[in-house]
């Protein structure tokens, strides 16, 4: 803001400025508004005014007073130029570009202006509007640090990653104390893979700028996804004191606590997040959300909430031409996870199975292949593997019509790398929700949800935004080639008792809940000689856990651990359990299947959620119904009675080997053929140009 008044000598206006020149800002705004009640014209008191109020954050207030001081004289650039910051400050972007074109209008080349502009633009999602803007503000101030950050800016948005990392060197170069820039260049730096870069940039940005509350939030998110999840809580903690209503932050608070086991506000924290969302508050991921709650439309709430934040406005998409039928339809899969992951662990063979002589199938990959088998794999599975890590969402949408894309399958969802904004640029006609995010997008970008008759029965239809598209079968793909290894780990080798019933879960900790680690320790305690196998996510996962055994009188050491392994070696250490027993909100899902292969019954809970109804979906296909509770108290009876009855148990795991190859849930060839006639009943609308529609495909 600059509160220079450009107005002739008045003794009046000069008492005011010198009062905001030594800082009494309220008494500057008292001599102004003495002024203006006198004479509610004068344009000096409503700019000095304005721009004071502008620097308080009395936004509305502010904007009020400066479109005022236009009204009387809008030949002076500083009024438009203040009223544009203004707006910016209230997200009213549309109004502050116009603000600023006019301050342009009557001050041509302003480098400040233009990159007030290009910020304007990347916030209305105008990027090449924006890039021109940044471009024009650098050379008409080459040593502007600001200038430059504001290129970078967007080019980032662009996807042009290199380019914005060079245009934040040079801002730190002009400016090494730039905050901004470092914590900008942090982004892009990940963007590139650059890791440790981007951690000793985001370090720099919390150091030049303790109370950045986003760039703590930032460090955090980094560190998280690097799996240092304490300190990441410790950056969350520090962004939550300087701004406690950060979007987003509580949640992500609260779903860092879940991966620790940290129980210690877990009921504080879920009613809080709960009534947010249900206030249309931004407090939580959606995905997080799918583990805290297990109501679909609070679920749906957290999805609008998010899309709605996080989608710019964008120019209505080009209409896509009908292909005729006949043609081969062409696919394309967009996901992050096209490496070692749950998703292609689960989809592999599908890609490699899919009708060519029907089908053209693309990979659309938004982080760079990391070259481990499984990448290796799906760049043999597709007809086309396509590294998108470098493009912009605009970009994407055009590379996808380019290749005439019928069909956009988003494998992502709201995952840790979601990429809802692509969907945003209508990547193809039809455009659909599968298997990375059980739950709605809450989203009209988004044609088709895949789903089943139990992830989603009739009577939680209404929670979904999305037509939904049933398969007759089965939700879960599954890769019937998965090997596992001959070799069964002992359990001395496990640390697990000789003899003794093993309850196991490896799900991941995050979907552990304080109540349904209750209903665990019950079973414990009424199976003498048991124990519960749990995946060691670090040592304060396993500390936090034996304590809670202990305060639910069981002995810690009834707990035991495993750490991640190859897969072959993970899936055989099935063989040593007796019992998988599921988490509940957050089923587990490919977790499920694994056991299931490798001949472990799975025990679950259904719930109402989407994300609670999964493990009931693959034991309804694997033709083991009677594994479903209904309640906690059903659960825990089953969990007993197939522990303590060996014949039980056993006539179980013989009717699951009987059933592992001739039901449908581990029948890669029948999933792809039901996912095809998916794909054909889509685009068959969309040929004749008929609107989605909800669809149940026929067994």
């Amino acid at each position: 803001m600059d509160a220079n008044v450009p107005a002739a000598p008045d003794p009046r206006l000069d008492d005011a400025f010198d009062l905001y020149e030594a800082g009494d800002l309220d008494g500057a705004i008292d001599a102004c508004q003495g002024i203006l009640q006198f004479d509610g014209k004068h344009y000096g008191a409503l700019y000095l005014l304005g721009s004071i109020l502008g620097e308080k954050r009395r936004l509305t207030e502010a904007a009020a007073a400066l479109g005022r001081a236009i009204a009387v004289d809008p030949s002076r650039p500083l009024a438009h130029f203040n009223l544009a910051n203004v707006l910016q400050w209230m997200d009213c972007h549309e109004e502050a570009l116009a603000a600023i074109d006019a301050h342009l209008a009557l001050k041509p080349g302003n480098a400040e202006a233009l990159a007030l502009r290009a910020d304007c633009c990347v916030e209305l999602g105008r990027l090449d509007d924006a890039l021109s803007s940044a471009e024009r503000a650098v050379a008409a101030a080459p040593a502007s640090a600001e200038a430059h950050n504001i290129c970078g800016v967007a080019l980032g948005k662009l996807g042009r990653f290199a380019d914005a990392s060079a245009c934040y060197d040079k801002a730190i170069a002009l400016n090494p104390r730039y905050a901004e820039a470092f914590h900008n260049r942090a982004i892009v730096r990940q963007q590139l893979g650059s890791n440790d870069r981007a951690l000793d940039d985001w370090r720099k940005a919390v150091a030049l700028n303790p109370d950045d509350a986003e760039a703590h939030y930032g460090l955090g998110e980094h560190l998280q996804t690097a799996g240092r999840i304490e300190e990441a809580l410790a950056s969350y903690e520090r962004a939550r004191r300087l701004k406690p209503n950060l979007d987003f932050l509580s949640g992500t608070i609260h779903y860092a606590r879940r991966h620790l086991c940290d129980w210690s506000e877990f009921a504080a924290a879920t009613e809080q997040i709960c009534g947010a969302v249900a206030s249309g508050e931004r407090v939580v991921e959606p995905f997080a959300m799918l583990a805290i709650s297990d109501c679909n439309a609070l679920n749906r709430k957290a999805a609008e909430i998010c899309t709605a934040s996080k989608v710019k406005k964008t120019a209505p998409p080009r209409p896509f031409p009908r292909a005729a039928r006949g043609d081969k339809i062409r696919v394309g899969y967009f996901s992050s996870d096209f490496h070692m992951h749950a998703v292609p662990h689960l989809m592999a063979g599908v890609f490699e199975r899919h009708d060519r002589t029907r089908f053209e199938v693309s990979g659309f990959s938004f982080v760079s292949p990391r070259g481990d088998a499984m990448t290796k794999r799906l760049e043999r599975a597709f007809d086309r593997f396509l590294d998108v890590s470098d493009r912009s969402d605009r970009q994407i949408a055009e590379l996808a019509r380019d290749l005439a894309i019928d069909i956009a399958i988003d494998l992502n969802g709201f995952t840790c790398a979601h990429q809802i904004g692509t969907l945003a640029e209508r990547v193809a006609p039809v455009q659909v929700s599968f298997l990375g995010y059980p739950g709605t997008t809450g989203a009209a970008l988004v044609d088709y949800l895949i789903a089943d008759r139990v992830v989603i029965p009739e009577a939680q239809r209404t929670h979904f935004s999305e037509r939904i598209l049933r398969l007759p079968n089965t939700w879960f793909p599954y890769d019937r080639t998965c090997e596992i290894a001959d070799d069964t780990p002992s359990r001395a080798s496990r640390l697990l008792p000789e003899r003794g019933a093993v309850f196991c879960c490896f799900n991941q900790t995050y979907k552990i809940t304080p109540d349904g680690f209750s209903s665990w320790m019950r079973i414990l305690r009424r199976t003498p000689g048991s124990v519960l196998w749990l995946l060691r996510d670090g040592e304060t996962v396993a500390k936090n856990l034996r304590r809670e055994a202990e305060a639910r009188a069981v002995d810690p050491d009834r707990l035991a651990f495993v750490g991640r392994l190859p897969m072959a070696e993970y899936l055989a250490n099935y063989r040593q359990a007796d019992l998988f027993l599921d988490t509940f909100l957050y089923n587990a899902g490919a977790t499920a299947c694994d056991a299931l292969w490798a001949g472990l019954p799975v025990l679950t809970r259904i719930g109402e959620a989407f994300a609670g109804r999964l493990a009931a979906s693959a034991l309804t296909a694997v033709g083991l119904p009677e594994l479903i509770a209904r309640s906690q108290a059903e659960y825990e009876a089953m969990a007993v009675d197939l522990a303590t009855n060996p014949d039980k148990l056993a006539a179980i795991k013989a009717k699951l080997a009987n059933n592992r190859l001739t039901t449908p849930l581990f029948d890669t060839e029948l999933f792809t053929r039901d996912l095809e006639r998916a794909f054909e009943a889509m685009c068959e609308r969309h040929r004749l140009g008929l609107p989605p529609e909800d669809i149940d495909l026929a067994p």
